[in-house]
């Protein structure tokens, strides 16, 4: 295994520019089953995580189907990938059909002992800008975990809803996200590799596309309340083809939202609204 020196990726930067092509968001809106923004409109909450990719050739691709380890993100050899969670900050919405750009920086590198072994945490700060303006300031945390098995019991309960959505997450739409957001990670569609090689029970629901549903659900319910803010962790999987359930309650100045199946919490969040 890679001993990992933090001091090796910091501050590490990264660019990216994206059109916000209207064809492209089209298609994010089908693998979300929504509706499309039209040229001129703002990008719904957490879709830009569909844009501003930077592709790899098919040699640097890893065995698991992301990017080899070690260029921009630190190398973190014999472990899994997965998202654990980040904070973001919505200050403009970013406007389709005009051109932005992500740059992105090594903000944090810490590795833990857990329950399942060590824990390499890396914490991405991306910023978005259009037009020479700030629009999204977001932290995103990264965690590499040795090849245990992973945890997929639930321990808390759901807690009483506001409003709620069922997803039903067929192979087709895991598909179509990994797609559109061109994650090449095979627990999302590869059944083999997931149950086999990682661990898994069957395909594993996108993190990102997890919280982008969280954050549809709080729009359809409130869609008069602007959003600020976001903040959100994951504590398992969510595992394909096992409806789930998005759903949140309104605390004040913003709302607590949660990712519920089989009666428990999968993911949680915190939203607060724009004064």
């Amino acid at each position: 295994m890679t001993t990992v020196n933090p001091s090796s990726w910091l501050g590490r930067t990264e660019e990216c520019d994206d059109s916000i092509d209207i064809g492209h968001v089209r298609k994010i809106a089908l693998s979300l089953d929504a509706i499309a923004p039209g040229p001129g409109q703002a990008l719904p909450l957490l879709w830009h995580w569909a844009l501003f990719v930077k592709g790899v050739a098919y040699d640097e691709i890893g065995d698991d189907g992301h990017p080899q380890r070690g260029g921009f993100l630190p190398a973190a050899d014999n472990r899994n990938r997965m998202w654990a969670g980040g904070r973001l900050d919505f200050l403009h919405p970013l406007q389709v059909g005009s051109a932005a750009t992500r740059r992105s920086t090594i903000f944090a590198v810490k590795e833990k002992e857990g329950r399942t072994g060590k824990l390499l945490f890396v914490t991405v700060k991306h910023e978005y800008r259009q037009n020479g303006e700030l629009c999204i300031s977001e932290e995103q945390d990264i965690v590499y975990r040795e090849p245990t098995a992973p945890k997929l019991e639930g321990s808390i309960q759901a807690p009483r809803a506001e409003w709620s959505e069922t997803i039903v997450p067929s192979s087709v739409r895991l598909f179509r996200y990994s797609a559109v957001t061109f994650n090449g990670h095979r627990i999302h569609y590869d059944e083999p590799y997931a149950t086999k090689v990682e661990g898994y029970p069957g395909l594993v629901v996108h993190g990102p596309m997890i919280a982008t549903l969280m954050c549809t659900a709080f729009v359809h319910a409130h869609p008069d309340k602007p959003v600020a803010s976001f903040a959100y962790r994951g504590l398992r999987p969510l595992i394909a083809p096992r409806p789930f359930h998005v759903a949140g309650a309104l605390t004040g100045d913003g709302a607590s939202l949660w990712a519920a199946q089989d009666d428990t919490l999968a993911h949680q969040a915190e939203l607060r609204f724009k004064a």
